[in-house]
Parts: C-alpha cells; structure tokens; sequence
C-alpha cells in the first residue's frame, strides 16, 4: 500500500494507530516530544529503580477489541489487582465509591439525616435540564452530598468553581451512578464485570511495571514491522498542498533542527489549540479565537520514597481537605509490587492541579517536595523524617476543560476541518478536547485506521462513546476488514463512564 500517514504524538491514540498502520504494512512516521518516554499521560516514569504513574491508569474496557489488542500488544504480562480507594475527609476515611451506609454513620446522625432528605429532595423535584457541574450531580446525590463528597475535591481539580464546568463533563464521567445505583449496588452486587458501572468495579487489569509498559511494547512492535517513531521531536505546523492532495509537517527535532515530513494522512493526538495555531492554509478567525478559547489543566505529581511500610493499601486516596494542596495520593506498591523495588520502603505520589506556570508549577522541585513531606505527614500517612527521597514530573494539558463553552468552540473547529482540510484526522483525549480514557483514545484511533486502509470515512470518531463503543445508526453489528477485528454495537441506553474524580486513565 502507497499510503504514508504522519502522527502527532506516541500517547494510547497515536501508538495505537500506528501500530495498526505498520500492521497493515502502511508507511506511519510518528511524532513524539517527549525525548525518553513514550505513552503520553499513561508513561511510566522511572527514578532510581522505582516506577511510578503520572495518575493512574486501570486497564478495563466494556470493548472487546480493547481488550484483544491489549492481550496482542503484552501477553504476559497482564496483572489482575484489587480495587481500593478512599475520600480523606473531616479527618476521617471514607471508602470510595462511597459505601452508603459507611458514609452515613461517619458523617454523624444529623448530617446523615440532612443528606439523606436532601436526596429525596433531588428526586422528587429535580432541576430541570441542568447545565453545569453542580446542578447535574445534585440531580443525582442530593445538594447536601454535593458539597460534602464533590465539591471541593473538584474545584481543587478544575481550578475554578462547580458552576463554571459544563454538565456534559458531568454526564460523560458519572453517567449510571447515584445514590440510589451506590445503595443498590451495595445490597445486590452485579455478579457480571461487565454490567457494573465502572467506578464501582473491584478489580482491573494492569502492566507488572505500569502502563508504560504497554506502550513501550507497542512501540516496540510497531517499529520492527517498519514503523518509524521519532522522539523529542515538536510539530510546529501542518501544511496541505489542494494541488498535491498532500500534507507537509514541519517539525524540531531533538537538535532543535527544522525537518519535514510529507504524507497523504496526518493523525493528531496534539492539544487541538495547538494543531489550529500551525495549520496551513490559516483557519478564518472566527476558528482561530475558537481554538484559542479552548482550556487544559495541568498537574505535577511529586514521588516520595518513604523508609516504611506501606502505611495504607489502597490503590489511590482523595483528599478533600481545603487546609492541604494535594488532590490526590497513589500508593503505587498497591498498582503492583514490581514498581517498588526495595521492601522496607514505600512509594507515594501526591498528585498538585495547577495551570502551567501559575505559582505551583514554577515552584523548585526543592519546595514541592518539602511541600508534599509536610501534607504527607499533616494527613497522617507518613512522618516527614520518614521521607528519604523524591522527585517532581509536570504534566502540561493534563485535562481539556469541559467549561460552558467549550462544545460551541469544537463544534466551529469540527466543521472547519471537515469542510477544508482533507485526510486530516483527530483521536484521543487532546486531539479531540474530550476527557475521556484511554480505551476511549484506542478505539478513536482504532476506527481511524479503518478509515484509512478502506480509504473512506466508515466511522465518525465523534461517535465512539465513553465505554469505547460505537454509537452506530444503521446496522446492530458491522465487522472491519482490516487490522483488530472491532465489533461496533449500536449505543445502549445506559453508557457508563467513571465517576469525576476516577482520573485514572
């Protein structure tokens, strides 16, 4: 096959795609700024022997072709782990998601009777067409909930108030699950994996040494069935020849040299700000200021290695005290024994939200440590002397920002690159300004390919939903010629994406 596709960016959605296209014996370049790791926010990093996250990254998926692709990229080395996390709270833990009746009789009689009306309240007279963040999930647990288990936690996440964040990032990550689903869900547990919502799943798939792990094979692979990967290489522009039918992208390599590369496709996995800045012809104004209202958060994660054992066992911890910094603590013994190499230590990563270069982010490594030593220890999960060493890793774009107009500015940008820039494809969760995880990436990338190797636009990639399924009009089932086999059901009533705060993946 003469096709040549270029991809920006070696995150779940560009390896996947490009591992697919060598597969199918398709000329892939990909693109990659990071000059060590590959795997974007679902790299693991590496320090002094210990492995660790950037987040955490569960591997379930309700899509069969997911799961094969995983088994056919890492075989042997697959782990099933238990699920266990937990809200800090009022100086007290709450297992997470919530246990209902563990939650009522720790928050006390009074409050637990105020949370338990105000429920009813929401279900008897709930807000109509609700259009942000807290209306949505007050809907579904009550205002009193709401500001109990919410609200803080996810203002400290977004960085701005539950007011501002649309109620489609609402409805995308906690669709399925209320009070009544969590009390339900206690009394008669689902027998059937599949069926369960899932954040109240108790068990996931993960790599022996972390999600990096599956990318690096993948990448692996790609390149020995003549797949090319450039790393610590930064696109600065696309440019499409209408005489040509072709693209150029201009590119840095890791010698800060401009290079070019031709190709009649180009995949983007890039912040979908970015690709519209560098595109050529220039997108009219209107489509600019679109793409330039469009917002991320970022974080940083600071990795303490800690002389002790473990002092919890759960996978990941919220912490919703206003009084400390940190969003979030991972334990990372607990995503598998292989990531801590010594025994007699422990390895925590405490997870800042922040934008980039607000006064967290330019903060010295020094000070984020001594920072995350001192929450550590006023939490109550370790004693500052305990703390023997650490680092810092920062994640720009972490999150796209689901705010009130976020929908309006990717549609004016959906449009116009449909309309005027053939061949030009967008997948993943930066590429396409929707947060969602990386089976959803996958299968974005997955349907890209088809679309490519049948040289025709089968599938609309804005249609694969938050379970990674296709919303598919016409037929029950449709089987791909190419590639993973992919089997594409019509949308099911009831998709079940992870609740907010389940940014693990």
């Amino acid at each position: 096959m003469k096709t040549s596709v270029a991809v920006i960016g070696a995150g779940p959605a560009g390896l996947t795609a490009g591992y697919l296209l060598a597969k199918n014996e398709v000329r892939v370049t990909i693109l990659e700024t990071d000059p060590v790791y590959v795997g974007g926010i679902s790299r693991t990093t590496r320090y002094k022997g210990f492995h660790f996250d950037i987040g955490g990254h569960r591997f379930f998926s309700k899509s069969k072709a997911v799961d094969d692709l995983w088994n056919e990229i890492l075989p042997d080395d697959m782990l099933e782990r238990p699920r266990s996390s937990r809200i800090f709270y009022d100086k007290k833990f709450f297992a997470y998601p919530l246990e209902p009746f563990e939650a009522l009789r720790k928050l006390g009689l009074f409050r637990s009777a105020a949370c338990v009306l105000s429920w009813l309240k929401a279900r008897l007279f709930p807000i109509a067409n609700p259009r942000n963040f807290e209306e949505w999930v007050s809907n579904q647990f009550g205002r009193r909930l709401f500001k109990t288990f919410f609200r803080s936690y996810t203002e400290k996440v977004w960085g701005m108030d539950c007011r501002e964040i649309s109620a489609d990032w609402a409805a995308q990550r906690i669709k399925g699950l209320s009070l009544g689903s969590a009390i339900r869900n206690a009394l008669f547990p689902p027998r059937d994996q599949s069926k369960v919502i899932k954040t109240l799943l108790h068990s996931f798939r993960y790599p022996r040494k972390g999600p990096g792990m599956m990318w690096e094979a993948a990448a692996q692979k790609m390149q020995a069935m003549g797949g090319e990967l450039l790393l610590g290489c930064t696109v600065t522009g696309c440019a499409y020849d209408e005489r040509t039918e072709k693209w150029t992208v201009h590119f840095r390599d890791r010698d800060g040299g401009g290079q070019t590369l031709e190709a009649e496709h180009v995949i983007s996995s890039a912040p979908m700000r970015e690709l519209i800045r560098g595109l050529a012809p220039a997108v009219p104004e209107r489509v600019r200021e679109a793409a330039e209202s469009l917002k991320y958060r970022d974080f940083l994660t600071v990795m303490l290695v800690v002389r002790a054992d473990d002092a919890f066992a759960d996978n990941w911890i919220y912490i919703h005290d206003p009084s400390v910094k940190v969003g979030r603590i991972q334990n990372f013994r607990s995503w598998s024994p292989e990531m801590v190499p010594e025994p007699d230590k422990a390895c925590y990563g405490l997870e800042y939200f922040c934008f980039e270069h607000d006064g967290l982010w330019d903060s010295r490594d020094e000070e984020l440590i001594e920072l995350a030593k001192r929450e550590l220890g006023q939490i109550g999960l370790a004693r500052a002397g305990d703390v023997v060493d650490g680092c810092v890793v920062r994640q720009k774009k972490a999150y796209p920002v689901y705010d009130d107009d976020y929908a309006r500015h990717v549609a004016t940008i959906r449009t116009e690159l449909d309309q005027h820039y053939p061949n030009l494809h967008l997948v993943g969760r930066n590429g396409m300004h929707k947060y969602n995880n990386q089976d959803h990436a996958m299968m974005t990338a997955m349907l890209c390919v088809e679309n490519i190797l049948a040289e025709e636009k089968l599938y609309d990639l804005w249609q694969v939903n938050g379970d990674a399924e296709y919303h598919e009009a016409g037929a029950a089932e449709a089987e791909p010629e190419h590639g993973t086999a992919i089997r594409l059901v019509p949308m099911r009533a009831a998709a079940t994406p992870e609740l907010a705060s389940e940014q693990t993946g």
